[in-house]
């Protein structure tokens, strides 16, 4: 393949990484975040589209978004800044399985492209794979796409879309979640399930989609 993309949540990276360290990282900040950046425009916006009319309305909603894993883009937004400062302060620290940062590696020497496909905002997805613990990942990936610039990761039409910004239809994704496979696969991408131990989709039903449970399983 000429271009390999990823997923982070239970295929890079771990679930508990993200809904245990990010999620609980941002939830207490949210209101504080938005107070000291009332006068940020991503910021103004996303409290906008909350439809909150005080800070404390719309930090219930979006706990209440959290609560549900609801993708909404304030949502997102928000959580997306959050992280980014805690990645730039010091106080977060990414997670990869111990394959992915060689396979990775591997492809990269070999002359093969990466991009990223997560529902986590661009904007945090940048310093997860700048904070690794086995150094800055984020010099390896050439693309990033989330829900906004790309769309619902279970519609054919959002890679469909990724196909057309990266010039190609030579594409694999690597994702846990067999409807993402479906949704490629129907696009015309090739598509590879990853089966983490211990993973939310690990007893998953892939279908006909081939299923790894490593990096190192794919040539």
């Amino acid at each position: 393949m000429s271009w390999i993309v990823l997923d982070i949540e239970g295929t890079t990276s771990s679930t508990e990484s993200v809904h245990v360290g990010l999620y609980s990282y941002a939830r207490s900040r949210l209101g504080p975040w938005i107070d000291a950046h009332r006068d940020d425009p991503e910021v103004a916006r996303a409290v906008q589209q909350t439809g909150g009319a005080t800070t404390a309305e719309t930090v219930a909603i979006l706990h209440g978004w959290m609560d549900g894993d609801v993708k909404a883009t304030p949502l997102k937004t928000l959580q997306g800044q959050i992280w980014a400062a805690g990645f730039a302060s010091g106080d977060l620290t990414s997670h990869f399985f111990p394959d992915v940062a060689p396979a990775l590696r591997r492809w990269h020497a070999q002359g093969r492209h990466l991009a990223v496909f997560s529902s986590g905002a661009v904007s945090s997805q940048r310093p997860w794979f700048r904070h690794s613990p086995d150094g800055d990942l984020s010099v390896l990936v050439e693309h990033h796409f989330d829900t906004v610039n790309a769309g619902p990761k279970r519609e054919s039409a959002s890679y469909e879309r990724i196909a057309a910004t990266l010039g190609t239809d030579d594409l694999l994704f690597l994702s846990d979640v067999p409807a993402e496979l479906d949704a490629a696969a129907a696009a015309g991408w090739q598509a590879i399930g990853l089966r983490r131990p211990g993973e939310p989709s690990e007893r998953a039903d892939f279908g006909a989609h081939r299923v790894v449970t490593s990096f190192e399983e794919i040539g």
